[in-house]
């Protein structure tokens, strides 16, 4: 470090939140590609079951682009997990149906996920667990709720392929 170097005088959160959301997101793929998935494809299966949701929706809640929802949507539905239907609501409308399979697939995944965030947990002291996520959620339903517009959009962490 050089005397030019700047003296910081906060914690670099944006190092704290990307490093662990990074491994937790490699966990949960880890995991979750035992038994043929991916993130993505038990965010749409799990979401997909709690009501009837059309793709655009789905794609939202996930926070997906169009082209990411369609090749995960085509993956659920070659694995005959999932398939596009006409809405019951609004015949305009194609929604994701969860096949009884996907239903299964589905448990068993949400076992995964609430299996990998529990041992994130469960790393800390029993004290500190509870104080992180209300935390955590202070941050994100308060300060941290809505990202800003800016003219040069920053850009999410890359993944390793």
């Amino acid at each position: 470090m050089t005397a030019m170097a700047p003296t910081r005088t906060e914690p670099d959160l944006s190092f704290l939140l990307d490093h662990t959301s990074h491994v937790l997101r490699t966990q949960m793929a880890a995991r979750l590609g035992e038994i043929g998935l991916t993130p993505r494809m038990h965010c749409v299966l799990v979401h997909a079951l709690e009501e009837e949701r059309t793709q655009a929706q789905l794609a939202e809640i996930g926070d997906m682009d169009k082209t990411t929802m369609v090749v995960t949507v085509d993956a659920l539905e070659k694995a005959g997990l999932a398939e596009r239907r006409p809405s019951s609501t609004d015949r305009r409308a194609r929604i994701i149906a969860v096949t009884e399979a996907g239903a299964k697939v589905a448990e068993q995944s949400q076992k995964i996920v609430d299996g990998v965030h529990g041992s994130a947990l469960a790393s800390l002291p029993e004290e500190d667990r509870a104080a992180l996520t209300r935390a955590l959620n202070l941050l994100v339903t308060g300060h941290l709720e809505t990202p800003e517009e800016s003219p040069r959009p920053a850009r999410r962490a890359r993944q390793k392929a």
